[in-house]
């Protein structure tokens, strides 16, 4: 597969978690439990997914000089994922988020970007080689929009397919839509990347089509339990979803994106990489956390056989 080369433009990020009968009040200190720390940030979950699958891909981000950072360094030795362009800073701290849940299963997080809110174009740029001999380059939103949108133009002028995974919903310049050949929003994502209110009552395969016309290429929008949706100026096609137990949705989305990338650059059409990422995604809900989660391509292909 060396002429399938992924390149990963993103985040990378440690998770906190512990759990607890209830939320804190105000000044309250609770007694909590099973406290976990594992390696998280989109980009980094998409990056794993893509090796999973065989793929030679490479993480291009910015994490602390720190002991979370090598957090980072050890899980994508182990994972196989390249590391030449995970860049260290002294200025920030690496990405962490911290998590607390209650006995019903709700969340409270609290995010600090850390190095990811430094990444920037230049750091980008230093990756220009490895980008110049990839098949796709695929970006998200835990970082700022200007570098996920100078990632998607650095890709598409040297010819790779470009992959914008809209995630978290985030502002994203609207003069680099035409720079991203496949976009990955979720119905929220889809709104807020037209500058749109989270809750906008419009059709969705009208909103699609609005962003085909602001320059994208395709949107392959993802439903959850509903499957997925391909749109492009041809028409639009329903990809069904998977019937899995579900245990935990957390990474879907990041399977369903680095299993996207990773078909498409072994030469797959569009709609049958879509059709192994929604196998991807559905997998990656039958198991607690997300590294953890994230499907092997023997399991994938079990699944749709199947």
């Amino acid at each position: 597969m060396s002429d399938a080369k992924v390149t990963v433009v993103g985040s990378f990020a440690v998770g906190l978690t512990v759990r607890a009968e209830r939320f804190p009040v105000k000044g309250e200190t609770l007694i909590g439990r099973d406290f976990d720390q594992g390696p998280g940030g989109k980009g980094s979950n998409q990056a794993v997914q893509v090796a999973r699958l065989g793929g030679d891909v490479e993480f291009v981000g910015l994490i602390g000089e720190d002991s979370l950072g090598d957090v980072a360094v050890k899980l994508y030795a182990q994972e196989k994922v390249g590391a030449a362009h995970l860049m260290r800073t002294r200025e920030r701290n690496t990405g962490v988020g911290f998590i607390i849940l209650n006995a019903e299963g709700d969340n409270f997080i609290i995010l600090d970007p850390g190095a990811n809110a430094l990444f920037s174009a230049a750091h980008v740029d230093k990756a220009v080689a490895r980008i110049r001999e990839s098949k796709v380059v695929i970006t998200q939103l835990e970082i700022p929009g200007e570098t996920a949108a100078h990632a998607m133009r650095l890709g598409k002028h040297v010819g790779a397919i470009t992959i914008l995974n809209p995630a978290p919903a985030a502002p994203f310049p609207a003069d680099a839509f035409s720079s991203v050949d496949i976009a990955t929003p979720n119905h929220t994502e889809l709104r807020v990347l037209l500058g749109r209110r989270p809750d906008d009552p419009a059709d969705d395969k009208d909103l699609c089509n609005e962003l085909l016309k602001a320059g994208v290429g395709a949107v392959v929008l993802t439903r959850g339990e509903q499957g997925a949706m391909i749109v492009r100026s041809d028409g639009a096609k329903e990809i069904a979803a998977l019937k899995v137990k579900v245990v935990d949705t957390t990474g879907a989305g990041d399977a369903f994106s680095g299993t996207l990338a990773a078909s498409l650059a072994e030469g797959l059409s569009i709609d049958d990489a879509a059709q192994r990422a929604a196998a991807a995604g559905a997998l990656a809900c039958t198991q607690l956390g997300v590294i953890p989660a994230l499907p092997y391509a023997r399991d994938v292909e079990s699944l749709l056989q199947k």
